[in-house]
């Protein structure tokens, strides 16, 4: 069964820096994408950033280009997400996700999310 566990969120001043990992067991950890994902109350979740599994390409929220990277770490089993530069509205629930697809198959699995509040 596989597993995901996010660590690093916590209280921050805006225009200050946190890193958020994400920890994964339980499922061969290079072969499946992973994102970040963000979720306020009353909105929906969103997409942050997004790391491949192959050749390890990246993409971004269009708000967080220039300001957050995601990497990943398969001899670790982890991939990160580096935030500079915060603002009051990166406030959020921060989630990892992990995916896994092929025409007809679809393996997912979610982390249960960790704070992040950006204030003065």
């Amino acid at each position: 069964q596989g597993r995901l566990v996010e660590s690093g969120g916590g209280l921050v001043q805006p225009g200050g820096s946190l890193r958020l990992s994400c920890a994964a067991s339980g499922f061969t950890f290079s072969t499946y994408s992973m994102g970040w994902y963000r979720q306020v109350p009353g909105k929906e979740r969103e997409l942050v950033a997004i790391i491949m599994s192959t050749e390890g390409s990246t993409n971004y929220a269009d708000s967080m280009k220039g300001r957050f990277t995601i990497s990943r770490d398969n001899a670790k089993d982890t991939v990160y997400l580096q935030m500079n530069k915060l603002k009051p509205e990166d406030t959020a629930v921060y989630y990892c996700n992990a995916i896994w697809s092929y025409p007809g198959v679809k393996y997912e699995h979610w982390g249960q999310g960790t704070q992040v509040t950006v204030s003065l």
